[in-house]
Formats: C-alpha cells, structure tokens, sequence
C-alpha cells in the first residue's frame, strides 16, 4: 500500500524541523551562506491542467488543446499480453499528457527550490556552482547546476482517475540528486556513459541545432536531432556545466533538459510514447524529445498561455518575463510532463 502525500509532507516537515537550528547557525556565522529561494509546488493552482490536453484514442484526438501532440498510435483498439488465464488483454489505445516529475535546478549545493527553498547543512558531495559571462557584449553565459529528481504523480494523488490503471501509481519521493554523482560534475568523466559525444562536438552538429530550435519553439522538436537542445544548444556533455545560455531561466532548463537525457541513458527513465509502448514502458537510451513537456513552477508557475509547457528546446523568451526575481543565481523549479501511450482495458 502507499502512502498517501500527507504523511511524506509531514515528514518532510521533521526533516526540516530537525535541521532548521544547523541551518540557523550556519546562517549566524556566514550570513551570505545560505540563500536558497523557493516555495512548495501548490499541486492545485501551480500545475497548468491545460497540458493535459491533447487526450486521443488511437490517433484520434477526442479532448483538444492549444499545444501541439506528439504523433499517436493509429489503431484505437490494442492488444496486450496478459497473465493467465487471459493470456491477452484488449483495450483501448489511450493518449495523453501526465505530471510525472519535479525537478530542482539550482548553482547552490543541497538547496532545494521545490521544497520550500530549504538548504540543508550537509557537508559531503559538490560544492555550489558557478556563473560567468562567457562572451561580454552578447549575453551569453557558462553555469554550473545541480539537479534533484523528485517523483511526483500528482493525479494519482488527488485521485483525479482513481481506476485508471494507465497512470503512474507511486507515493512522493527524491529519487535522485546531482551532488552525490561525480558524472554529473566532470565533463571528461561523463564520457563513461556517453562516449558519442565527440561525434557531435563540431560546428556542423551545433549548426543543426538552430533548425531544431525553429520547430521546437513552433510546435514539435525534430527526434532525429536528438544531440540537440533546440535554442539551448547540445544536449552533450550530459552533466551541469552550461555554455551559451540567455538567461537564468535558459540555463537552469538546459540542466534539467541533459539530466532527462542522463536518466534515460542510465536506464532510469524509459519509453511511455508510441507504439512500442502501448502495452508496457521501453528501455530508450536515446531521449524521445516528443515525449516531454516541461513547465516552469519556480519561483513564479508559468501556468497559462499556449506556452505555459513548451516542448524540450523551445524558446524560453515567450514565457520567462516576469518569472524570476531580478537576483543573479535564483533557483528554479520544472514540473516534467510526459506522453503516455498505453492500453486500457477493462
């Protein structure tokens, strides 16, 4: 049985209780040490429901939205393999968009937006990170970024389809933090999971990326560029070092963009979309970018608007207005949507 988001809100709040007069006197002896930003994601008025939308059966939409929707199995009716005795399952082949994950983005060691803006005074792992103006005139920067992976099936929470089985049926949790992985930190060592990166390290690979940029920020991002971030660049390294980025809300997507792509790559996150994945989820060590949607809730949610989740790569100039305080280094936060494809049945 799971355990319902009330008793790991509480004891987060011990957590935080037991913590608060270490981070209290950390505070007393270097006032600039801890300055972590950020609210708790109210899952009602912070989640822009609209992104549900588009919902198909088959490749049929049957409730629209305003976002364009990944391509769609053709036929409305699946079969799946089953236990015995059924041996088959037929159901319908279902559509839509689903709130899965939380994700941290922040240059401040152990700060966690999402939760509140808490900064825990613990002493092992990466230090904070940096930020610089890489080229004077064009403002463009080189970051350093940390990443906490929150799971966060919100609609299974508010039990919005209680016996929908295509949902993800877990309870809260922090399943992984960038500060404990030397991956993450080291581009030369990351090549250890990413060797193809100096294939796509050129002028000609880079170049391809403005053409994704245009489709992403109209509509769709191109799959077969899958090296590319779109307006952000590579996707390449895989780690929190960001390079050529246009503002705070530009670097800290590019972080979490990467690690969507790090967890696939180490066979944390798999294929919901498509037809391969209709009857049960795919290892894909290659991100499906037609799979993720992601919405910004920290500091400020991007809640409305045909752009309130826009598709990996997509501009960030049409939303990032008024989004952020005007403070060097503030902490973001991204509620991660994702496609699923699946087959429901009775």
């Amino acid at each position: 049985m799971t355990r319902p988001p009330w008793r790991w809100i509480l004891g987060l709040l011990a957590v935080v209780a037991l913590a608060l007069p270490q981070l209290v006197s950390a505070q007393a002896l270097n006032p600039g040490s801890v300055s972590c930003k950020g609210k708790f994601v109210n899952p009602i008025t912070d989640v822009c429901w609209s992104c549900l939308l588009p919902i198909s059966l088959g490749s049929i939409p049957i409730a629209k939205g305003s976002r364009p929707d990944s391509p769609n199995p053709s036929s409305p009716v699946c079969v799946c393999p089953a236990p015995p005795p059924l041996f088959v399952q037929v159901g319908l082949t279902i559509g839509f968009w689903e709130p899965v994950r939380l994700a941290d983005s922040t240059r401040k060691a152990w700060c966690f937006p999402n939760l509140g803006g808490v900064q825990l005074p613990i002493p092992f792992g990466a230090q904070s990170g940096t930020s610089h103006r890489s080229t004077p005139g064009e403002g463009r920067s080189t970051a350093n970024y940390h990443v906490h992976w929150y799971i966060y099936p919100v609609m299974y929470w508010l039990e919005l389809l209680t016996d929908f089985l295509c949902l993800e049926q877990t309870s809260f949790d922090i399943g992984y933090v960038t500060e404990l992985d030397p991956l993450w930190r080291d581009d030369e060592l990351a090549a250890i999971i990413q060797p193809e990166a100096i294939v796509f390290a050129n002028p000609v690979a880079l170049a391809a990326c403005t053409v994704d940029c245009v489709a992403a920020s109209t509509g769709l991002p191109i799959q077969a560029l899958f090296w590319c971030a779109g307006c952000r660049g590579s996707m390449y390294p895989m780690t929190g070092n960001t390079m050529g980025t246009t503002g705070e809300v530009d670097g800290s997507l590019l972080a979490v963009e990467k690690f969507t792509y790090k967890m696939h790559r180490q066979g944390l996150a798999w294929s919901t979309r498509g037809q391969g994945s209709v009857c049960s989820k795919q290892i894909a060590p290659i991100i499906d970018k037609l799979q993720y949607r992601y919405q910004l809730v920290n500091p400020v949610a991007n809640t409305k608007g045909p752009f309130a989740c826009p598709t990996p790569g997509a501009t960030t100039s049409t939303y990032e207005a008024g989004k952020t305080a005007p403070v060097v280094g503030e902490d973001h936060g991204y509620l991660i949507w994702r496609k699923r494809n699946c087959c429901a049945g009775p």
